[in-house]
C-alpha cells in the first residue's frame, strides 16, 4: 500500500474496523477494532493514488469503476465508518488544494444559463422513468419526505410533505399557483385535488413534462392543472402562490439574485412563496465533486447566509423558516433500501456499473445528511408581512383538515410511469 495513504488512514480511522486488501494482496487493518468490520479490496495502484490525492471525487469513481470492491459490509457501511471518523479527519495537502481552487472558482463555474440548465436537468431527470419507479414512493416524489413519527412509511412521509407544503401556502379558492421545478406533477395535482385553485407547473425535463400532463389528464384535472416545458425566467405572471421544492439547488449561486427578482415580479402584491431546498448548517462550502460530475451537474447546496441576503435585496420578506433535520437521511435510506431490493431490475434497465454508481449516490447522500451538516430548509416568503395570519396556528389547522380528507392519490401502477 502507498505509504502516504497508509499513514493518512492510520491518522484518520480512529473508531471501527476497516480492512483494506491492496493491489499486491496485502491486508491492512485500521481503527480500534470495534463494531462490524468493513473490508475493501483496491485493485490498482492508480486507484490508490487517486484516493490519496482527491478522495472526495475518487472514492465514488473507484467504486463505480469496480476498482474498489466492498467485500465485507456494504457501500453504506464503508461510508458510515469513514464519515463517523470525520472529526479526526484532516484532508491531505493535495485534496485541500483542490478544494481551495474549487471554492475560488465556484461563482464562475456555477453560472447557470437557460441552455446549461436544460442540459443539466436532462442529464439526471430524463433517465428512464422506470428506474425512478424502482425506489420512489407511489406518487414519484423525488425530494425530502416529512417524517411525522418514527414508524412513518415512505408513502406516508411523502404525503405528509405535500400536506405540510400546502398548509404553509395558505391557499384560498380561485388562486393561481406556480410550481417551479414540478417533478412528475404530484404536488401540483395534490394541491388541485384539495383546493379550488389553478396550478401551473414548470420543468426542464421532457420526461417529467410528458408524465405530469398525462397524470393531470387521467385525473380529470387538465382544465386546472397544466405543466410546461419552460425555464422559470420565461414565465409570465402574476401568481398568488409560488412553491418550489428541490429546484433551488440547481439555480447556482450566481443566479440567486435573478431567481428572487423573477419570483418577486411573478407574485401578486399579497402573494406567498414557499421555497424548499437542501442547505448547509454551517458556512458556505463546495458541493461534493463526484455528485456534481456524475449525478447533478451544476448543482450547489447553499448556506442560509447565502440565500437570505438575496431575498432581502429582491425586496422580499422572509415570514417563516423551518429546518428539517435528518428527514432527508431517512428518505434516502428508504430509497436506497428499495433500490437494492430491485437491483436486478435496475441492472436489466442499465448495467452493473450504473448500479454501483447509483448505490453510491444514494449511500453517500444519506451519510452526508447524517454526518456532514446538511439539512433542508423551508422559507416562506412574501412581498408584504400581512400575507399570512399572524401566528403559525393556521398551518396546523390546515394540515389537520387535509389529514382528515384521507385522499391519497393513485398507485404507481395507475400512474403508469413512462418507459422508453
Amino acid at each position: 500500500m502507498n505509504t502516504v495513504l497508509k499513514r493518512f488512514l492510520n491518522r484518520t480511522i480512529q473508531f471501527g474496523r476497516l480492512e483494506i486488501v491492496d493491489p499486491d494482496g496485502n491486508r491492512h487493518i485500521f481503527g480500534d477494532g470495534s463494531g462490524q468490520p468493513v473490508r475493501i479490496r483496491i485493485t490498482t495502484a492508480k486507484a490508490e493514488r487517486g484516493l490519496l490525492l482527491y478522495p472526495q471525487l475518487k472514492l465514488g469513481e473507484t467504486i463505480t469503476n469496480g476498482e474498489l470492491i466492498v467485500e465485507a459490509g456494504s457501500i453504506y457501511d464503508l461510508l458510515d465508518l469513514l464519515f463517523g471518523n470525520i472529526s479526526t479527519n484532516r484532508p491531505t495537502m493535495a485534496a485541500a488544494a483542490f478544494e481551495i481552487v474549487r471554492n475560488i472558482t465556484r461563482r464562475v463555474r456555477l453560472i447557470n444559463t437557460p441552455l446549461r440548465a436544460r442540459h443539466n436537468v436532462a442529464h439526471h431527470y430524463d433517465l428512464d422513468g422506470r428506474l425512478f419507479s424502482l425506489f420512489l414512493d407511489e406518487d414519484m416524489q423525488y425530494s425530502c419526505a416529512y417524517f411525522e413519527n418514527d414508524g412513518t412509511s415512505l408513502e406516508e412521509a411523502q404525503l405528509a410533505k405535500k400536506r405540510h407544503l400546502a398548509a404553509k401556502l395558505a391557499l384560498e379558492p380561485g388562486q393561481r399557483v406556480l410550481d417551479i421545478g414540478s417533478g412528475w406533477g404530484g404536488l401540483g395535482i395534490y394541491i388541485a385535488e384539495h383546493f379550488d385553485v389553478d396550478v401551473t407547473g414548470i420543468t426542464l425535463s421532457e420526461e417529467q413534462f410528458r408524465v405530469s400532463n398525462r397524470r393531470a389528464e387521467e385525473r380529470g384535472l387538465a382544465s386546472r392543472v397544466r405543466y410546461l416545458l419552460e425555464d422559470y425566467r420565461k414565465i409570465q405572471g402574476p401568481f398568488d402562490r409560488i412553491v418550489s421544492v428541490g429546484m433551488f439547488e440547481h439555480v447556482g449561486i450566481s443566479g440567486y439574485r435573478k431567481f428572487f427578482e423573477v419570483c418577486r415580479d411573478l407574485l401578486n402584491s399579497d402573494g406567498v412563496m414557499l421555497l424548499h431546498s437542501i442547505g448547509h448548517f454551517e458556512q458556505p462550502g463546495e458541493t461534493n465533486p463526484w455528485i456534481k460530475k456524475y449525478i447533478f451537474p451544476g448543482c450547489y447546496v447553499p448556506a442560509m447566509s447565502e440565500v437570505l441576503p438575496e431575498i432581502e435585496r429582491a425586496n422580499l420578506k422572509t415570514l417563516d423558516i423551518e429546518i428539517l433535520r435528518l428527514h432527508y437521511a431517512k428518505t434516502l435510506r428508504a430509497w436506497r433500501e428499495r433500490f437494492l431490493a430491485n437491483r436486478e431490475q435496475a441492472a436489466a434497465l442499465k448495467d452493473e456499473r450504473f448500479c454501483r454508481m447509483w448505490e453510491f449516490y444514494l449511500a453517500v447522500t444519506e451519510a452526508s445528511f447524517r454526518y456532514l451538516n446538511l439539512m433542508n430548509f423551508q422559507f416562506q416568503i412574501a412581498r408584504h408581512q400581512e400575507a399570512v395570519p399572524l401566528t403559525r396556528n393556521y398551518i396546523n389547522q390546515a394540515e389537520a383538515a387535509l389529514r382528515s380528507t384521507g385522499l391519497r392519490g393513485k398507485s404507481r401502477t395507475q400512474l403508469h410511469v413512462a418507459g422508453k
